[in-house]
């Protein structure tokens, strides 16, 4: 993929983490940082769906040690369009400890991408990991 000045672009699903954003930032603009965290699930469900964005929420997906074996269970937020993370957070800052849970998730999952979203903030924080040693 090229970008607009002919580089070469290397993010992997740049345009749906575009449009990911885009709908972050429009919840955030459009209802503030004073919710639980329950009212943006359902603000970026409707976002995603107004978008014609394939998801899943709540959905168990497995968690494989390094020997491939099934040592337990993780429930994110969304998974979209059966690429990307997305955990959701509506806290004063976002710490090193949920940073840290998400590269743990994409380290033992099969996915690669994960978007760590806290709109508890006046200023939506969107911290995207990669994670691609599987």
């Amino acid at each position: 993929m090229m970008t607009q000045n002919n580089r070469p672009s290397f993010l992997l699903e740049e345009k749906l983490t575009y449009k990911l954003r885009g709908i972050f930032i429009k919840v955030n603009k459009e209802y503030g940082h004073l919710f639980k965290e329950s009212v943006y699930q359902k603000l970026c469900k409707e976002g995603f769906l107004n978008q014609g964005i394939k998801f899943t929420s709540q959905q168990k997906i497995p968690l494989y040690s390094k020997s491939n074996q099934v040592i337990g269970f993780y429930i994110p937020d969304f998974i979209i369009e059966g690429k990307i993370i997305i955990e959701i957070k509506a806290q004063n800052q976002i710490s090193d400890t949920h940073v840290n849970q998400l590269i743990r998730y994409l380290k033992m999952t099969k996915y690669k991408i994960g978007l760590l979203v806290n709109f508890g903030t006046p200023m939506v924080q969107i911290i995207r990991k990669v994670y691609t040693k599987h």
